[in-house]
């Protein structure tokens, strides 16, 4: 990683805030929209911000923190910091280069960066593109099962470390811009990890069914037709086919673990439970991340940082708990630890990083969360990962009455 001390300060983008309003006025509004908009009223997607501001550090003084250790261990791998990229879909929208910017600002930072199988570049380039870098396959396990295991085959071969499930999203949550731009994939980028299938199953579709070619062509999503499901058909895109109303913990978390095994781990992505919680770790997840989905699904669902709690007790550190949403400075990572998360991810701000400079803007973001998480880790008194606790944190009431974890 940049050694922060050594890298000059960027004089025009010197927070997370900044680079979110220089982004602002580089996206398209269609992109704009797309990208930072929650689903209905977006009160989730708000609170996921404010959850943070409940909570006040407890610093400790005169402890000699001359020598921060910021680094945490995550497959295996030193990451620089307890925090990675979130899969985001369609990355080229923000800028040409895309995921393949995003994989080579994390490699310079030693940072873990997820794929969203949405993306507009193959797991494979991203793979190159990371070198030793470790990534991680976010999945939407489609009821048409061939399809998540063509993407998991191929994951596996190119070295990925891990599946994350995506388990909040049985049905599209309603994302009122998304309606109101009619958003569509430019036509110059792919949905590029199916997008080869896509035109072998086109070239079938024009020489067998030549007398209604476009009707061939047309995707559709899944419905109930009586007492009998029809699967999503057509070309794969993110609103026919990301939503599985069918899934389950009996039927599908058995099934992933035997395709991704033995060299990827299976993580769900999207619990906001105790109950949820319990059942992971029943059914043999090596993961859970805590998200609401940026916000963009159930609007109306808590904050993932007031989800965390519950989620950290019931699982007692049987196996990892990472937690995404509304993280915008280093002192919210010092927060969500504190909580009890071992790990946090990043999602938004790296799109905005982005859309500002590339694989640039991308480093700039990750550098200015690294440099703000570890001035707080040396005011809040603290020098390693695994001592941050509660202990450091109050809660503020309504009132503004503080009160001990």
């Amino acid at each position: 990683m940049a050694n922060a001390s050594t890298t000059p300060h960027d004089l025009n983008c010197l927070t997370i805030d900044e680079l979110e309003a220089h982004a602002a006025k580089i996206m398209d509004k269609q992109t704009r929209d797309y990208y930072n908009e929650g689903a209905d009223s977006g009160s989730t997607l708000r609170e996921n911000l404010d959850a943070f501001k409940k909570y006040r550090i407890r610093p400790r003084v005169l402890r000699d923190v001359s020598r921060i250790d910021t680094s945490a261990n995550i497959f295996g791998h030193k990451n620089s910091i307890p925090l990675g990229v979130a899969p985001t879909a369609m990355q080229c929208l923000a800028h040409e280069e895309g995921e393949l910017a995003t994989a080579r600002a994390c490699k310079k930072m030693n940072v873990v960066m997820g794929l969203s199988s949405f993306a507009t570049t193959t797991l494979e380039d991203v793979a190159e593109a990371s070198g030793d870098n470790p990534n991680v396959l976010q999945l939407y396990l489609f009821e048409s099962r061939d399809h998540s295991r063509k993407l998991i085959q191929r994951a596996k071969k190119a070295g990925y470390k891990a599946v994350f499930l995506t388990v909040d999203t049985p049905i599209l949550g309603r994302r009122n811009l998304e309606i109101r731009n009619q958003f569509k994939l430019p036509k110059h980028f792919k949905i590029a990890n199916f997008a080869q299938d896509e035109a072998e199953k086109e070239g079938e579709r024009q020489q067998e069914e030549q007398a209604r070619p476009q009707a061939q062509r047309r995707s559709s999503a899944g419905y109930l037709d009586g007492d009998n499901r029809v699967q999503p058909s057509g070309p794969i895109t993110f609103h026919t086919h990301a939503a599985n109303p069918t899934l389950s913990w009996e039927t599908d978390i058995e099934w992933l673990k035997k395709e991704c095994g033995p060299n990827m781990q299976v993580w769900v992505k999207g619990i906001a439970t105790a109950e949820d919680a319990l059942l992971a770790i029943e059914h043999g997840v090596d993961g859970i991340v805590v998200s609401n989905h940026g916000g963009r699904q159930l609007n109306g669902a808590m904050a993932t940082l007031d989800a965390l709690p519950d989620v950290v007790a019931a699982v007692q550190k049987r196996i990892p708990v990472h937690v995404d949403g509304g993280i915008r400075h280093g002192t919210d990572v010092f927060k969500a630890l504190a909580l009890g998360a071992d790990f946090v991810w990043i999602g938004r701000p790296v799109l905005w990083g982005l859309a500002y400079k590339g694989q640039e803007g991308v480093e700039l973001c990750l550098r200015l969360l690294a440099d703000e998480f570890k001035l707080c880790m040396g005011l809040a008194g603290t020098i390693k990962i695994k001592d941050i606790s509660k202990d450091y944190l109050v809660k503020m009431d309504r009132s503004g009455f503080v009160s001990r974890l």
